[in-house]
């Protein structure tokens, strides 16, 4: 028997191992063929997501009142409030939803031209709102309705730009409260601006900016964070997560929970339960003064639900089931207020009783005002526009006079030639 060497055993087994994977290689793909793998490997990828409405794990929410009515603590936030202050965030939810409703409704007989409801997300905003002080500012995004009623600004304020008669419709620098934003994600950028020259001017309060789930997806938003934390802006982020960007679930946007997202930019961020009115109150009112005391910005992950559609031109049966609303319809913010209130006995019928008679009045006065309303003059659109005036401007006025005066029914028609 031959022995054979160590080196002619290895190098005879790399020669079979050589042949082996020769014979074994598979044709190269054709470009065709390597676009549907890759099609393939983005079905796999999106299959491998859990489904909107499948049970997850979830982080803890900050809670301090459950579905059910029951009072909780929470081992970070915690609140500790009066019998009429209880009351008074329930009057603040119930009046918020009423007005809202009308609003729908007035959308609906043709009386404004479009309406983003908040029905569903009352807890998220009046809790948040009633932490602010007076002297911190606001900037909204276009459904901060009950925000807009804790800061005093008049209901029916809100209506006029969706009517069609205004640019807003109230003075930002009376209630700290700036005007609706359109542009998606474009005020927490305003936000981060102002709160830079708060500090910069040495006053203690504070900026909160408000967005939706489908903004954080906005570079807007992500430049905001940058230079929040680098300049360590006394700003607040309060993201409404009401799962619902239009038509488009949370999951399709991101792979982990909203406010994870804050770690990566450096600093903080919570996620509270955004249909319990009284944590969202307790986390808010920490971070705004966290945000006072020279601590920096922090993101706040109100996780909520949009009751009805993205606006009255949208239709959520399109892309939702309905057994997903029912489920969330279990959790409303301003139920389990009024069972915990109750069990408490914090407030008897005659409260609840005087409180529907007062809705409905608010109901009637926002209904008048809108159709109280009178059209602007349709020059004044060119008012405002610069301080000092504009030789521009000043043509378009002269072509857009000219333009209405051709009119047959104009006052002016026959006086331009």
């Amino acid at each position: 028997m031959t022995v054979e060497s160590t080196a002619a055993r290895k190098s005879r087994n790399s020669g079979a191992g050589t042949k082996r994977a020769t014979a074994k290689k598979a044709p190269e793909k054709t470009p065709a063929k390597k676009a549907a793998a890759k099609s393939t490997a983005r079905k796999a990828a999106q299959h491998d997501a859990p489904p909107h409405d499948a049970p997850q794990h979830d982080p803890e929410l900050v809670q301090l009142l459950t579905p059910e009515g029951k009072r909780v603590e929470h081992p970070e936030f915690s609140i500790d409030l009066t019998p009429d202050e209880l009351r008074g965030l329930y009057r603040d939810m119930v009046m918020a939803r009423r007005f809202d409703a009308e609003a729908v409704t007035l959308q609906r007989q043709g009386e404004l031209g479009l309406w983003p409801s908040l029905l569903g997300q009352e807890a998220a905003q009046i809790g948040s709102g009633r932490a602010l002080r007076d002297d911190d500012y606001i900037f909204p995004t276009y459904r901060e309705h009950g925000v807009a009623w804790c800061r005093g600004v008049p209901p029916e304020n809100l209506l006029g730009m969706f009517r069609g008669v205004n640019n807003g419709g109230w003075d930002p620098n009376s209630n700290n409260f700036h005007l609706y934003t359109i542009v998606i994600g474009s005020q927490a950028l305003h936000a981060t601006g102002y709160a830079m020259g708060v500090a910069k001017d040495g006053a203690d309060s504070a900026v909160i900016a408000y967005f939706g789930d489908g903004a954080s997806s906005q570079g807007d938003v992500a430049e905001s964070f940058t230079f929040s934390a680098v300049y360590n802006a006394p700003v607040v982020f309060f993201c409404q997560n009401n799962q619902w960007a239009i038509s488009e679930p949370t999951e399709k946007q991101t792979r982990v929970p909203l406010y994870q997202r804050a770690r990566g930019y450096g600093f903080p961020g919570v996620r509270v339960d955004g249909n319990d009115v009284l944590a969202c109150l307790a986390v808010t009112r920490a971070a705004l003064e966290r945000a006072r005391s020279g601590e920096g910005p922090m993101l706040v992950e109100a996780f909520t639900y949009r009751m009805g559609a993205h606006t009255t031109s949208d239709d959520p049966t399109k892309y939702r089931r309905d057994e997903e609303r029912a489920a969330w319809e279990a959790k409303d913010p301003i139920q389990r207020l009024r069972t915990y209130m109750e069990s408490e006995k914090i407030a008897d019928a005659g409260f609840f009783a005087a409180l529907d008679e007062e809705k409905e009045a608010l109901g009637r006065r926002v209904r008048e005002a809108v159709r109280s309303m009178t059209d602007p003059d349709p020059m004044s659109i060119f008012e405002n526009v610069y301080a000092d005036g504009s030789a521009l401007v000043d043509e378009e006025r002269a072509q857009f006079a000219a333009y209405q005066a051709s009119f047959a029914d104009s006052p002016a028609a026959g006086e331009v030639k």
